[in-house]
């Protein structure tokens, strides 16, 4: 299952879930809406259970997009103890999987 957050609650997911996984999108990015329903797939693998999925509104979020250091749209980190681990912006589903590996 994937939430959507806003800036506080990204603080506080991030800082309580052990493994997290973040995607930064815009309701004008085509290519974010695009990789959607793949983020969907991927939060609903079993081998992925122990891992919080979110999707943080770039534009509306200025304090996540800050602390992940967000450059281009969609844009991928993974947090472990609350602490940035990886980041990558793309729209390939090997690329965030390699992201997620880095926290599993």
């Amino acid at each position: 299952m994937v939430q959507k957050v806003s800036d506080s609650e990204f603080n506080q997911i991030i800082h309580t879930d052990d493994k997290v996984v973040v995607k930064f999108y815009a309701d004008w990015c085509g290519n974010c809406r695009l990789f959607a329903p793949k983020f969907k797939k991927l939060s609903e693998r079993d081998e992925y259970k122990g891992i919080t999925f979110l999707d943080v509104d770039a534009e509306n979020s200025p304090e996540a997009r800050k602390l992940a250091g967000v450059s281009n749209l969609p844009f991928f980190a993974t947090f472990k103890g609350g602490e940035l681990v990886a980041t990558d912006f793309t729209s390939k589903e090997e690329v965030v999987e390699r992201l997620i590996q880095s926290i599993n």
